[in-house]
């Protein structure tokens, strides 16, 4: 079930870096702040609407906090905020403009697929972790 309070990260489920990216937050969410899906799953053009989640697809990760929606930069850094260990420091470059931020996530976002690869299908949840997963992608 879905709260209204849930932080929710959607990802590309096809994409590599994503992927690693979202085991990365699991084993550093000891709060468990964060579920996720995939931007392929029939969740994310519900919750984000269709037109919304494709362009998604090309960030890379979308972040959603209660009726707010980061992208890009803003995403990882309000992620960030709510980990493990040091990364809530990373939060300190949220006071960087905008859009030198996006720029920078715009470059790794655009190449992550060459650089990083793509799989042919997403990634499967272990059993232990797969609560935390909302919708499976549509595929």
């Amino acid at each position: 079930m879905i709260e209204q309070e849930d932080q929710i990260i959607f990802f590309d489920g096809l994409c590599n870096l994503c992927n690693s990216s979202v085991q990365f937050i699991i084993k550093r969410d000891s709060k468990l702040n964060f579920k996720f899906a995939s931007l392929q799953s029939e969740f994310a053009k519900t919750c984000l609407g269709e037109e919304f989640s494709s362009s998604a697809l090309k960030k890379g990760v979308v972040l959603k906090k209660g009726d707010r929606i980061f992208t890009a930069s803003s995403a990882a850094l309000q992620i960030a905020r709510k980990l493990d260990g040091l990364w809530p420091l990373l939060f300190c470059f949220y006071f960087i403009p905008k859009f030198f931020r996006d720029w920078v996530y715009g470059w790794i976002a655009n190449n992550r697929n060459k650089i990083w690869g793509k799989k042919e299908e997403c990634w499967v949840p272990t059993p232990e972790i797969a609560w935390r997963f909302i919708d499976q992608p549509i595929l």
